[in-house]
This record gives structure tokens, C-alpha cells and sequence, in this order.
């Protein structure tokens, strides 16, 4: 067999293996487990994070002062040396809407060591805890939460004894750069860190959305966060690593009633967001960014490439393989569409948004080595000397 075949029937494969031996990772059915209202509602700090959040706040922070919650609750929004006035749009707009309690906070530039938003989540932390809640909620600046969020969350946490329960925020796709790429990133996360490993009792696989976590504190305190993550650009998933690592049990899955309402209309801005960390998934590893350009050129690029040339080149064994790999990795993709309430029609186009995440994943190292780092809202984290997990 030529080349182009072994290449074909190669990346065949690998799809039929990720059908059926990743997880079911492309299946959308992993929601909040069943829940039942335990019999005393836990008290609840809600942990806000926000720098240069005012286009957002209007949107996200009424949906939590509504939050229909039966125990105690309070938020803490930090303001992380916002330059837009969103410490005091936050405060007139808790005046304006009522609801729970609202307590603003600005801790200043971060010290050596700590990533931003990392450190604003110290800060609020460490007021909630003055408080003593039995689970504290962090949640972005950009998401919205229906009436219920938090009620649901706890429900679950408790009937299923969870140390930390999180969402992934149904992200926005209006534009057409967001319908092409933002359903893709989701679909991603799933396959890299699949939702029923990370649920199922005992995993090894540890993930969570960094929108959406509801923790117990007495877990955070047994893993030392956020101090032993303080470090960590991609915060969500050390997060649950760190919770797991302490002996905390983590559940993932879909969200239904809480939505980021932040817009990345243009490929820039969604660039910028995925490049922003793509190689700290890595861990700053050349040889391992090699290994994932050379495995999403097999996986996502070979099935449309060697279809077309086992077409031009008479050779049908390719084309057949090619061809059915890439109508294999078409269905997969199409729950997640689905979720996300869109047209089918990115399916088939899903090795040209793995070529766009190729790209940004190169372009985050190569911004890496020109010392750049993770930049973020005006900050850039360089590689720490030592970081822990990401």
C-alpha cells in the first residue's frame, strides 16, 4: 500500500477508536446528575472575579443578585484593578436590582506568583471564609445565571456528596467566526478531558469550567487552593486536579441555564482567547507541541486530504478510508452542534476549524518564546520557574 493508504486507513482508526473508546466523549447528555432539595440548605458564598467587566456586569451580576436560592448567600465581587468603573457599576446595580447582598473588593496589583484572576479569587475567598460558608460559588464576570443556577447546583452537589460541581457555560454563537469555532473549543475540552471519566468514581481524569464551579469549602481547605494553584493559567483545570488530589470527588457536564454573554465577534478575538493559553495546556513542552500539530494533522486533516487525493490519484482504498474517517468525525461533531442549537452545516467543516486550532496552539508558543507569555486583559504571565499543574 502506498503512503496516502497507510496514512487513510491510520486516521480510520484512530476515529473508530475515538467513537467508540474515548468516553463517548461526543455525546451531550452529561447534565447535572438527579438531585433531590436536602433537607438543610448550605449557606453559599459567591466568589466574582472581574477586571474590566462593565460591558458585561449589566448582563451577569443582576442574574445573580436574582438567584432563588432557599439558604444564605452572598456575593463577593472582586474588582481586579478595573480601569472601566466596574467596582462601582457593581455596587449601583446591586443598589438598583435588590436581590442578595453585594460586597465589592479591590486587593490591588497582584503579588509575584500569582496569576490575576487567581489572585482576585484569593481575595474573595478569603472574605467568604470570614463569613464560614459550607460551599462557596466562582463564577466569571461574563456568565449568566437562570433564577434556579444555584439551587440546582447545590441540590447536586449534595444528593451526590460532590466536593466540586461544575458547568460548562453554553458559550455565545451569534456571529459567524463564533458558530464556526466556539461549539469546536467545547467539543475539544470533551474529547481532551471526557466528561464521563472525570464523573465516574475513583477517575483519574480531572477537569473542570472555570464559569461555573460550585466547591465545598471544607474541600478547598484540604487542597490549599487557591494558594497551590497560584501559578496556574489554565485555573479550572488545576483546580479540579488540586480538589481530586485532596481526596474531593468532582462531577463536569453540559450547562442548560447558564450562558457566557461575552462576544468574540471577529477570528481575532477568538484567536486571541484560545492562543492566550493553548500552550500551558502543553506545558511549555516542545516535543509534546509537536506530537499535537503531527496528531491533529493525522486526525482532523488527514480524512478530507487523503480523500481527495486517493480521488486524483486512482487509488480508491484511500479515498474510501479517508472519506469514512471523515464522515465518522462529521457525526461526532454533530451533538455538539446540536447542543448549541445550530445548523449543521460546520460539521463537515470541522478539519478547517482543527486547522484554525493548529495554528492558534503554535502561534501561543511561538508568543511564548518571544517572551510574551499568557496575555490577558493587559497582563502577561511568563513561565513560571516552577508551576504546578496546568
Amino acid at each position: 500500500m502506498s503512503a496516502v493508504v497507510w496514512i487513510a486507513v491510520g486516521s480510520l482508526a484512530v476515529w473508530v477508536w475515538l467513537l467508540l473508546g474515548q468516553g463517548f466523549f461526543w455525546r451531550t447528555d452529561q447534565r447535572l446528575p438527579d438531585r433531590t432539595a436536602p433537607a438543610h440548605w448550605p449557606s453559599v458564598a459567591i466568589v466574582v472575579p472581574a477586571r474590566d467587566e462593565a460591558d458585561m456586569l449589566p448582563v451577569s451580576l443582576p442574574s445573580l443578585l436574582a438567584q432563588d436560592y432557599p439558604g444564605a448567600a452572598e456575593i463577593f465581587l472582586v474588582d481586579d484593578c478595573s480601569e472601566d468603573g466596574t467596582g462601582d457599576l457593581a455596587r449601583a446595580l446591586s443598589v438598583r436590582h435588590g436581590g442578595l447582598p453585594v460586597t465589592v473588593v479591590s486587593p490591588g496589583e497582584p503579588e509575584p506568583g500569582w496569576t490575576g484572576k487567581l489572585w482576585a479569587v484569593r481575595h474573595g475567598m478569603a472574605l467568604a471564609r470570614a463569613r464560614d460558608p459550607e460551599y462557596l460559588l466562582l463564577t466569571d464576570a461574563d456568565i449568566a445565571h437562570e433564577p434556579d443556577s444555584l439551587r440546582e447546583l447545590v441540590a447536586a452537589a449534595t444528593t451526590g456528596g460532590f466536593d466540586l460541581v461544575s458547568q460548562m457555560a453554553r458559550l455565545r454563537v451569534e456571529s459567524v467566526w463564533e458558530r464556526l469555532v466556539v461549539p469546536a473549543f467545547v467539543y475539544f475540552f470533551s474529547q481532551l478531558y471526557p466528561f464521563r471519566w472525570v464523573n465516574r468514581a475513583g477517575a483519574r481524569t480531572a477537569a473542570a469550567a472555570g464559569g461555573c464551579v460550585l466547591l465545598r469549602t471544607e474541600a478547598a481547605v484540604r487542597a490549599g487552593v487557591p494558594e497551590s494553584i497560584r501559578q496556574a493559567v489554565i485555573d479550572d483545570v488545576s483546580l479540579a486536579r488540586a480538589v481530586q488530589r485532596g481526596g474531593g470527588r468532582i462531577w463536569l457536564g453540559l450547562a442548560d441555564r447558564v450562558d457566557s454573554v461575552r462576544p468574540y465577534p471577529c477570528l481575532a478575538d477568538l484567536w486571541r482567547m484560545i492562543s492566550r493559553s493553548a500552550y500551558a495546556q502543553l506545558r511549555h513542552n516542545p516535543l509534546v507541541l509537536l506530537g499535537t500539530v503531527l496528531g491533529l494533522a493525522l486526525v482532523y486533516l488527514a480524512p478530507p486530504v487523503t480523500l481527495v487525493a486517493g480521488l486524483l490519484g486512482g487509488e480508491p482504498a484511500a479515498a474510501w478510508a479517508g472519506g469514512v474517517a471523515w464522515g465518522v468525525m462529521a457525526c461526532t461533531y454533530m451533538p455538539m452542534l446540536g447542543y448549541y442549537r445550530q445548523s449543521l452545516w460546520p460539521a463537515p467543516l470541522l478539519p478547517f476549524t482543527a486547522l484554525l486550532y493548529l495554528l492558534m496552539t503554535v502561534d501561543s508558543a511561538v508568543q511564548h518564546y518571544r517572551g510574551r507569555g499568557a496575555a490577558w486583559k493587559g497582563r502577561t504571565y511568563a513561565r513560571p520557574e516552577a508551576a504546578p499543574d496546568q
